[in-house]
C-alpha cells in the first residue's frame, strides 16, 4: 500500500504539509493531536511561532486542519521549523517525513540538578510502513524511530538525544498480515531507522548548518 504524498498549504500566513488518506491508516502517535493508538484519515504537519503559547493546541490544530478541508480522525503535529525545510526520506517501502530543529537539544536522561530550563526545539517524524505493523510492532517502531535520531544527532556533534517537543507518527495499512516487530533489525525497522537517520541528518545540514 503506497503511502499518500504531503501537499504544502498555508493557513493565516502558516505552511502546513498535509497528507490525505484515501482510506484509514493504522497509526501510533505521540502528536498533541490524535495522539495514541487508532485510525487516521490525515495527518498535518504545521509551523508555529517559536513562542508559540495557544492554550489549546489539539483545538488550534482543528482549526487549520478545518481550513484546508479536513476534517475525522487525523494526527496533528506542530513546530517551529519552516515545514517547507521537511527532508523527505525512503527506504525499504518506507517513508519518512522529518522537520528538524534542535536549537535547544537536551540529554533524555540527566541529574535533577543538572536539568535545563524548558526551551522548545522540536523533530517532527512522520513515517509510513508499506505493511501491516501488528500495535506492538507499532510501539516498537516509535522506539525505533528515537534510537536512529539521536545516532544522527550523536554522529552530527549535537549534544542531545532530542529536544523536549519531539513528535512521532508511524502509520501503517490497516489489513494485511501484521508484522510482528518493529526493532532495527526487523523487516519494517531496519529500513525504517535508515530513513530516519538520512532525513534527520540532512535535515540538521538544512536547519543547523554548523552540523552539516
Amino acid at each position: 500500500m503506497s503511502a499518500p504524498k504531503p501537499a504544502l498549504r498555508e493557513v493565516a500566513d502558516r505552511p502546513l504539509l498535509v497528507w490525505r488518506c484515501a482510506r484509514p491508516w493504522l497509526a501510533v502517535s505521540s502528536a498533541p493531536r490524535g495522539g495514541g493508538i487508532g485510525l487516521r484519515s490525515w495527518v498535518l504537519n504545521a509551523t508555529v511561532e517559536t513562542d508559540y503559547d495557544h492554550p489549546d493546541p489539539p483545538a488550534h490544530i482543528d482549526e487549520m486542519a478545518g481550513a484546508v478541508g479536513l476534517s475525522g480522525d487525523g494526527v496533528g503535529l506542530l513546530t517551529a521549523v519552516d515545514v517547507r525545510h521537511e527532508v523527505s526520506a525512503f527506504d525499504g517501502g518506507v517513508q519518512v517525513s522529518v522537520t528538524t530543529g534542535a536549537q535547544h537539544p537536551i540529554w533524555a536522561a540527566e541529574p535533577e540538578s543538572a536539568q535545563q530550563l524548558w526551551a522548545p526545539g522540536t523533530i517532527n517524524a512522520v513515517c509510513w510502513s508499506p505493511v501491516r505493523l501488528s500495535e506492538a510492532a507499532l510501539v516498537n517502531a516509535v522506539a525505533t524511530v528515537a534510537e536512529a535520531k539521536a545516532q544522527a544527532l550523536l554522529e552530527a556533534g549535537v549534544a542531545g538525544t532530542g529536544t523536549v517537543t519531539d513528535a512521532t507518527v508511524v502509520l501503517c495499512p490497516a489489513d494485511g498480515e501484521a508484522e510482528p516487530y518493529g526493532g532495527p533489525r526487523s523487516r519494517i525497522g531496519a529500513p525504517l531507522a535508515r530513513a530516519v537517520h538520512a532525513a534527520v541528518t540532512a535535515g540538521l545540514r538544512v536547519e543547523h548548518p554548523r552540523h552539516g
